[in-house]
């Protein structure tokens, strides 16, 4: 084991980029989700070795297993970043602050441009569209997988939305402060109501909808569900012009329903 480790960790870059040439999507959505995996136990292993360190134990295994996890980590998003290069929308996605190989790598090999006519069809694929439920009994409708990586991408726009090279970080911080004035106004009173048996009286989120407000947590995630949202259209707004050369539908909000305003995206080549 020892020793195929140490030969993963000598991978070189030029071995990268041909094992990443070979990549179909499910090997990718496989290296996604294996990546994340070993990011967790080399987290344990980690909070493992800090407990033996204060205990006075031995915690030299431990810590070797946390470094072995890097090494396989570091060599996943190698492999993951060459694959992204080689995709036609991997430009568009190494443009957008925040979004890494990973997260990268996982939307583009979850999503289907021909699968997709307008951006409602990725939002409800990635369990976005508010509209959808979960019946018990019935198969889950959205992806849960492509649904986590949104929600690390929102967690990644949040965490950079001071960087200025960040447009999808600000537009968190923008639907936040939104969110925020109409949460204030009692704009969320009628949810709150309807929210407020789900939740233990002693709690701090029944202290707010007791209140007509929505908890500061649901706040904030609307806004990273917005940001997310809307890298997610610019992504297919570019992705369909390049397939097919021509403009996106409006997705069925705006051109039906009348429920928002088209927005300038940040693309750049």
């Amino acid at each position: 084991m020892l020793n195929e480790l140490d030969t993963v960790a000598k991978l070189a870059r030029k071995d990268a980029r041909h094992a990443a040439a070979t990549l179909g999507d499910n090997q990718v959505r496989f290296l996604v989700d294996f990546y994340y995996l070993s990011q967790d136990d080399r987290k344990r292993a980690n909070n493992q070795t800090a407990a033996l360190g204060k205990a006075g134990e031995p915690s030299l295994v431990t810590g070797w297993l946390a470094g072995q996890a890097q090494v396989i980590e570091n060599q996943i998003k190698c492999v993951l970043d060459e694959y992204t290069k080689n995709h036609p929308m991997g430009g568009f996605m190494r443009s957008v602050h925040g979004i890494g190989p990973v997260i990268s790598a996982g939307l583009l090999a979850h999503i289907d441009i021909e699968k997709a006519p307008t951006v409602g069809h990725i939002w409800r694929f990635a369990g976005l569209d508010p509209s959808q439920k979960w019946e018990k009994g019935k198969i889950r409708p959205w992806n849960a997988k492509l649904k986590t990586l949104c929600w690390k991408a929102g967690q990644s726009f949040m965490k950079f939305h001071n960087d200025e090279k960040c447009y999808y970080g600000h537009l968190y911080r923008k639907r936040k402060d939104y969110e925020i004035d109409r949460n204030d106004r009692g704009d969320n009173a009628a949810l709150a109501a309807e929210l407020l048996g789900k939740f233990g009286k002693n709690t701090e989120a029944y202290k707010h909808l007791s209140e007509g407000h929505l908890p500061p947590g649901q706040i904030d995630a609307r806004a990273r569900r917005y940001a997310v949202k809307q890298f997610l259209a610019d992504l297919h707004g570019e992705w369909y012009r390049r397939h097919y050369g021509q403009e996106p539908p409006m997705p069925y909000p705006i051109a039906i329903m009348g429920h928002a305003h088209l927005r300038t995206p940040q693309i750049r080549h």
